[in-house]
């Protein structure tokens, strides 16, 4: 899909130096995909410590 994006360049310049990557398309790309794996991560959280999952990791070790 195609974007016509208004971005500062001074940030893209950053941003390509930080990743080490060349192309302003696979930046930004990476930086979504960052972005939505961060919020994931965010959103999982808030279930520490209510999920029960009943495992039994002694048993699981005699499996293997």
């Amino acid at each position: 899909m195609r974007t016509t994006l208004d971005l500062p360049e001074k940030l893209l310049a950053e941003a390509m130096k930080a990743t080490n990557i060349n192309t302003k398309t696979k930046v930004i790309i990476t930086a979504l995909e960052d972005l939505i794996r961060k919020t994931q991560i965010s959103d999982l959280k808030q279930y520490k410590g209510r999920v029960d999952l009943d495992i039994d990791m002694n048993q699981i070790r005699r499996r293997q």
